[in-house]
């Protein structure tokens, strides 16, 4: 035990250092996901693995389905000499959703954009299973994309900002893709599976990385010394 007054504040001194320097701490210069001006607090989250969001393996469920998709479209179109990058130039006069962005772009306006983007493609595959009934990536896509759709709300701040179309918002947009030319319908439909699979790609690393980051951020401690601990 202590017997003098240094002694005790000594001694309370490398406790309260101790404290501070736990795996715990909140560390001061941590840095954030979130752009200037973002007060979303998403530093402030603890993600533990199995929270993450890029962990679930319902990303590779519904990413190997839409993988699928180059071999089918080469396949069809062969006798044309058709690859797959073919597709990346076809315009189908559609506006089909923004993916996320890399570059100031916060984990929760990400959330944002792959929700009401995989909402939209729920509808566009109602397109795509018209010209192709039986789809197996459409049929994938239902189960596992509401899976994803549903882990996507959860890890939402701010759900009620984004919600499903309306019942006229669907049917304008399915007359919107329509074509007499079984071509251009058939082109059409490849086109937004293709499109749907560098959504879910580009989403996936997105999240990732902004979840990677969110978990360094947290583990983050600064370091403090003894002195620094002597002038508070």
């Amino acid at each position: 035990m202590p017997s003098s007054p240094n002694a005790y504040l000594l001694s309370a001194v490398m406790l309260c250092a101790l404290l501070l320097c736990a795996p715990g701490a909140p560390a001061e210069d941590a840095p954030t996901d979130s752009p200037a001006g973002d007060a979303s607090g998403e530093e402030e989250e603890m993600m533990m693995p199995s929270d993450l969001l890029s962990a679930s393996p319902v990303w590779a469920s519904i990413l190997g389905a839409t993988e699928r998709h180059k071999k089918e479209f080469e396949e069809e179109f062969k006798k044309y000499g058709f690859k797959y990058i073919f597709l990346e130039y076809y315009n189908n006069n559609t506006s089909l959703p923004a993916r996320c962005s890399h570059y100031n772009f916060s984990k929760e306006a990400c959330l944002h954009r792959m929700f009401h983007g995989l909402l939209i493609y729920t509808v566009l595959l109602k397109y795509v299973e018209k010209e192709y009934p039986g789809n197996s990536i459409c049929k994938e896509f239902r189960y596992y994309g509401g899976l994803l759709i549903n882990l996507i709300k959860r890890k939402m701040r701010n759900r009620g900002q984004v919600t499903a179309l309306t019942s006229s918002q669907e049917a304008q947009l399915l007359r919107d893709l329509d074509n007499p030319s079984e071509y251009n319908r058939r082109m059409t439909a490849h086109s937004i599976l293709r499109q749907l699979h560098y959504f879910l790609l580009e989403g996936k690393t997105v999240i990732t990385k902004k979840e990677r980051r969110q978990s360094q951020a947290n583990r983050t401690v600064t370091p403090i010394t003894f002195n620094q601990m002597l002038k508070r």
